[in-house]
């Protein structure tokens, strides 16, 4: 079992970054894959990115590639989301994700195969 705290988000101007962070508790946080989530008022949750156990593979959704990067440290049980070029469209409550994952390079991009989920923090873009 893990548990995993966001951490990061806050208010920031069209244009500008944040780095989000998800630290996750437990000494097997490396056999798991990890993802982001957003979700905005009024709206279903939505794929954000992706990255594998061992962090070699990452995926990401249309609307953020280029923009924002995923990446983890395993030694430190952590997932960062970094966010460039921001777009008050990014406006939302975003969520870490992990499930156990049985190979090194697989990565999920669907919400229902995610089994553990944060409690997420709130990003918000102004114009």
């Amino acid at each position: 079992q893990v548990q995993l705290v966001e951490s990061g988000g806050g208010l920031v101007q069209a244009g500008g970054s944040l780095r989000l962070s998800c630290a996750a508790s437990g000494r097997t946080f490396s056999s798991y894959a990890m993802g982001w989530f957003r979700q905005a008022p009024g709206k279903e949750r939505e794929f954000v990115a992706a990255i594998s156990r061992n962090g070699g593979s990452t995926y990401y959704a249309d609307s953020v590639k280029g923009r924002f990067t995923i990446s983890r440290d395993n030694a430190k049980n952590t997932v960062y989301l970094q966010m460039s070029s921001l777009k008050p469209e990014d406006t939302a409550i975003y969520y870490c994700a992990a499930r156990g994952s049985p190979s090194p390079s697989y990565y999920y991009t669907m919400g229902a195969r995610y089994g553990y989920w944060g409690q997420g923090t709130q990003v918000t873009v102004s114009s």
